[in-house]
């Protein structure tokens, strides 16, 4: 049963719409600063996927139910066409949708993500770390990071986690996301939604991060197989986060045209 999804409207009224989808664990709030430079070009909308940000939360998470979920908002929204941009988990439910309803996309960009699984002991320990985590005695986020150091190395990485956290009304601390549920789906997350015969063959833009490990080159034939008409842009010395780390560069590489 699709869920109606919370969004952003970042700008751009009048002009082609885009749709962001943001990656595991984030939300529309990741996408503002760049939403709001893309918004020059287009008409900007950056959604929260179920379980995450505003959105309802839900016991299934894949991602065909993810795809009904932004082919139901498309619908509510009056929108037949749309440039559909995913970043990571979106992107994956981004390539989904333009394979399964390529009526709907007029161009799809995919940020630093490959049709393809990925199995990484790092999301595991994340995931471990999160739900490790004693909300009970927990005084803050700068606290939460601590506690996090012994599984998550990363102090990027850690304070990106702890952006899901939330103060309750009543007191206390809770996850924003729906936790459990995405925890138990990690697997099917991390897989290729694709099957080997789906393509998409209108245009589409791969967007890398030359420092990220999402994308190699031994993985633009398993993209190109099923987006024959994919151009792949590398941003050097950048990583999983294009529209975070080299926002100028990422710009210009969605609207062909310098921020």
């Amino acid at each position: 049963m699709p869920v109606s999804l919370f969004h952003r409207d970042l700008g751009g009224a009048g002009r082609p719409p885009l749709v962001i989808l943001h990656g595991m664990l984030g939300s529309s709030r990741n996408w503002q600063t760049a939403g709001k430079d893309l918004a020059a070009h287009y008409h900007v909308h950056a959604l929260d996927a179920r379980n995450h940000g505003s959105s309802p939360h839900a016991d299934t998470m894949d991602y065909p139910a993810m795809m009904a979920d932004v082919l139901g908002w498309l619908d509510a929204q009056g929108l037949a066409k749309v440039t559909l941009l995913g970043h990571s988990m979106g992107g994956k439910t981004a390539m989904l949708l333009a394979c399964r309803h390529p009526e709907r996309v007029e161009r799809l960009v995919v940020v630093d993500i490959a049709p393809k699984p990925y199995r990484w002991a790092s999301h595991r320990e994340e995931f471990a770390a999160m739900n490790a985590l004693d909300l009970a005695t927990l005084g803050s986020r700068a606290e939460a990071e601590v506690r996090f150091e012994a599984r998550v190395p990363d102090w990027a990485m850690r304070k990106f986690l702890v952006t899901n956290l939330e103060r309750r009304p009543e007191g206390g601390w809770r996850w924003v996301v729906n936790l459990p549920v995405i925890t138990a789906a990690l697997a099917t997350l991390e897989d290729n939604p694709l099957a080997a015969q789906e393509t998409y063959p209108g245009p589409a833009d791969f967007i890398v991060g030359g420092k990220s490990a999402y994308v190699e080159s031994g993985d633009h034939a398993g993209i190109r197989g099923h987006f024959p008409s994919a151009r792949i842009t590398v941003l050097p010395a950048v990583g999983h986060n294009p529209h975070m780390e080299a926002r100028p560069a990422f710009v210009t590489a969605v609207t062909g045209s310098a921020a």
